[in-house]
């Protein structure tokens, strides 16, 4: 294998565990501890901390067990609109889709990265449609989201233009890669090793007994793998400002669905430090956690072990790849890696009945009806989503106790 082959695959692999690892840590939530006395008018909508925990996808088992049918079916689907449609249509169609999506998923990452380095802490401003009592739909956003959504507005613009740069190509798989990994969120192990195993099948199916994964991966010009060139060294436009043809490549789901799993083993690793330390969702925090709600230390085994156990999953891919001189199916090696590798580390710590037991609960999406009755108000379930009508009543009360103070 030439220098240049080395270099690529080490990008690839930098590239593909950088949204899993701080994908993994951004999915983790604050700490709820007693509710707050709310004495401030719109307390929560200038107050940024209140926006960081962002609404999860919560995966079931139901869905686990279907991945691999809609994985199958949009698959399918794209192999035959690009064997009988014009593919210079098709990517055309799917560049614009990508670049709209990307544009979101850019700002998101930017959003998250600003917020991490710098602790910068904005006014938050919220946008709120409401019909017939229903919130329909509600935007969170400070001049921070305003100012990252123009860079990235501008980011997938050069993408557009640049006839697919693949260094602004990766920046959008990275972006999705990131976004998904924080936000999708298994709901227990037993749904993570369904999913990895059904696909670990579905890979292999795909890959080894036909050639439509392989065909799309191929012509299918669009953000949603990592690319990088076989001999960089020697390949000019370096900075990627030509055409390249000939790259290394992996697919955006063999990094994201490993690593909504290496994710939940993060989140497991926090839960069970939680439990000795004797936390208690909405009550008093223990002393060893005073004024730390998210940003504190604890030991992470099973995040660790799948984390190195996928590193040696991609490495196995690589050079079996090499040997046989033909594609592989990533996930089935990944799958494997990372499962058996939690299982086994489970059952040395003699924690398999916490591993298989813990689950991770989501609430259902629906509409919030908005009532101008505070004591409807004070029953909903998310205090960051009181009714704004309660405020004006709130404001009002206060304002009719203060009058009367005066006289």
């Amino acid at each position: 294998m030439s220098s240049g082959l080395y270099v690529a695959y080490g990008a690839i692999a930098s590239m593909a565990l950088l949204p899993i690892y701080y994908g993994s840590f951004n999915s983790i939530t604050k700490l709820k501890g007693p509710e707050r006395k709310k004495t401030k008018f719109f307390q929560e909508y200038s107050d940024s901390e209140d926006s960081d925990d962002e609404e999860a996808e919560g995966l079931t088992t139901q869905d686990a067990y279907m991945y691999p049918v809609y994985g199958s079916a949009t698959l399918l689907s794209l192999y035959l609109v690009l064997k009988y449609f014009n593919v210079d249509y098709v990517n055309m169609l799917m560049t614009v889709y990508f670049s709209v999506a990307g544009i979101g998923a850019l700002a998101h990452t930017l959003v998250t990265i600003a917020k991490g380095t710098t602790n910068i802490k904005l006014p938050l401003y919220y946008l709120s449609l409401v019909h017939k009592q229903k919130e329909q739909f509600l935007i969170k956003f400070t001049k921070l989201h305003l100012i990252t959504l123009g860079l990235s507005t501008v980011l997938t613009g050069l993408y557009f233009l640049l006839e697919k740069n693949w260094i602004l190509s990766n920046l959008i798989g990275l972006a999705f890669s990131f976004g998904a990994i924080k936000l999708m969120k298994l709901e227990s192990f037993k749904t993570g090793i369904i999913m990895l195993m059904g696909l670990f099948f579905y890979d292999i199916f795909w890959v080894f007994g036909t050639e439509v994964m392989v065909s799309v991966a191929k012509n299918l010009d669009a953000p949603i793998k990592l690319l990088f060139p076989k001999d960089i060294l020697n390949t000019p436009g370096i900075f990627g400002l030509k055409p390249i043809k000939s790259f290394v490549m992996l697919g955006l789901g063999d990094i994201v669905i490993p690593g909504i799993y290496i994710a939940l083993c993060l989140r497991f690793d926090r839960s069970q430090y939680l439990k000795k330390v004797g936390y208690v969702p909405k009550q008093p925090l223990p002393s060893v956690l005073k004024g730390k709600s998210k940003g504190f230390k604890f030991e992470t085994p099973y995040f660790n072990t799948c984390f190195v156990a996928y590193i040696f999953g991609l490495i196995t891919t690589v050079f079996v790849m090499h040997t046989f001189k033909a594609a592989q199916p990533a996930l089935l090696y990944l799958s494997p890696a990372c499962t058996l590798s939690t299982i086994i580390l489970a059952a040395a710590r003699g924690e398999l009945s916490d591993f298989f037991a813990y689950t991770e609960e989501f609430l259902p999406e629906e509409g919030k009806t908005v009532s101008p009755n505070p004591q409807k108000s004070s029953r909903t379930n998310n205090k960051d989503d009181l009714d704004v009508n309660e405020k004006y009543s709130s404001v009002k009360a206060n304002s009719s106790k203060k009058s009367r103070k005066d006289e």
